[in-house]
């Protein structure tokens, strides 16, 4: 009896010994196995660094050089300026920052008037197909075509639509409808404005159908089918149910939309070439012949730091009061 009693505390303390030094032996192994997604993310990483950060860094150097045709065979030769480049840019008294100004209010009315455009049909034609229908899903894939159709290929299509003496569009509106007097130039002019509204709309719009409808599935089925008990409109329901379940995707959405508009180069370039007109004159194209058509990079770059932190400015600000206005709903 007395060595029985004896053993057993020394056995009961072994077997809790063994279990305290067990998490100890398993530690490294747990480390090991929730740091090998990082370690897996870790040259994905590293290549986005060197695709993002490392140009950025370059740019902003080039920004405070004298970088001009001359020192293009070794640029960094070149003699620092300062912020020489900057005082250039935001002169809007002199033609350079007075042409920049231009620019920028182009730029500016062409993204609200696209992101609004896109939102606004993106969302009417969301809630429209969430209705059940014969045909739905094919016409949901037409709806797409614009999204997923590469950009090249839809600007050019659309630049042979826009022509002159052949394009469908004067063919519609002239010779068909008869809503002009005679055709119009759409890619020069005050017209090339309308143009590219119009291209990068039918370009944008599908995005926004495809968020927001993604969005209306996570809204129960049940407080429609109680609003309509309660006697609610579908313009009631799509006021108070619908806009204020979609509140946080369409936070997302208008600032994904705004980024992408405000910083598109593609559809303007490919639209019009290297010199667009002075009415579609949007800033990314703007810094680009300031950089590559007058082989001016030191000013060239300014404007694209500048542009840097207006957008980074805006993105701040925005965020900002949608995180104060969910707040506020909340409480």
């Amino acid at each position: 009896m007395t060595t029985t009693a004896l053993k057993e505390p020394s056995v009961s303390g072994s077997s809790s010994g063994a279990a305290a030094r067990e998490p100890r032996g398993r530690r490294p192994g747990r480390i090991r196995r929730i740091g090998l997604p990082y370690l897996l993310l870790l040259p994905a990483l590293i290549l986005e660094l060197l695709v993002h950060l490392v140009p950025m860094v370059i740019g902003i150097v080039m920004s405070f050089k004298e970088l001009t045709q001359f020192y293009i065979r070794d640029w960094g030769t070149a003699p620092w300026s300062g912020l020489g480049n900057y005082k250039v840019s935001v002169n809007f008294d002199a033609p350079v920052g007075e042409a920049l100004l231009h620019s920028f209010f182009v730029t500016v009315g062409f993204t609200l008037l696209s992101v609004g455009l896109c939102w606004l049909i993106g969302t009417a034609a969301a809630v429209f197909m969430q209705d059940t229908f014969r045909g739905r899903g094919l016409l949901r894939a037409l709806f797409l075509v614009p999204y997923a159709l590469p950009v090249y290929t839809a600007v050019i299509t659309w630049v042979f639509m826009f022509q002159h003496d052949n394009g469908l569009v004067n063919h519609v509106l002239h010779d068909q409808l008869h809503l002009t007097d005679k055709p119009s130039f759409w890619l020069i002019g005050d017209n090339s404005f309308y143009a590219l509204l119009t291209v990068s709309v039918w370009k944008g719009w599908p995005f926004a159908f495809l968020i927001v409808m993604a969005g209306l599935q996570n809204i129960p089925r049940e407080l429609y089918e109680a609003a309509a008990l309660d006697g609610a409109g579908m313009w009631q329901q799509l006021r108070r149910i619908t806009l204020p379940s979609l509140r946080p995707v369409n936070q997302v959405l208008v600032l994904v939309l705004f980024l992408w508009t405000f910083n598109d180069f593609n559809t303007p370039y490919v639209l019009f070439g290297k010199a667009a007109p002075e009415a579609a004159d949007l800033i990314s194209v703007h810094i680009y012949q300031a950089s590559f058509v007058t082989w001016n990079f030191g000013t060239g770059s300014a404007m694209s730091v500048l542009l840097l932190l207006f957008l980074l400015v805006v993105t701040g600000g925005y965020l900002a009061l949608t995180s104060r206005g969910r707040r506020t709903a909340d409480v």
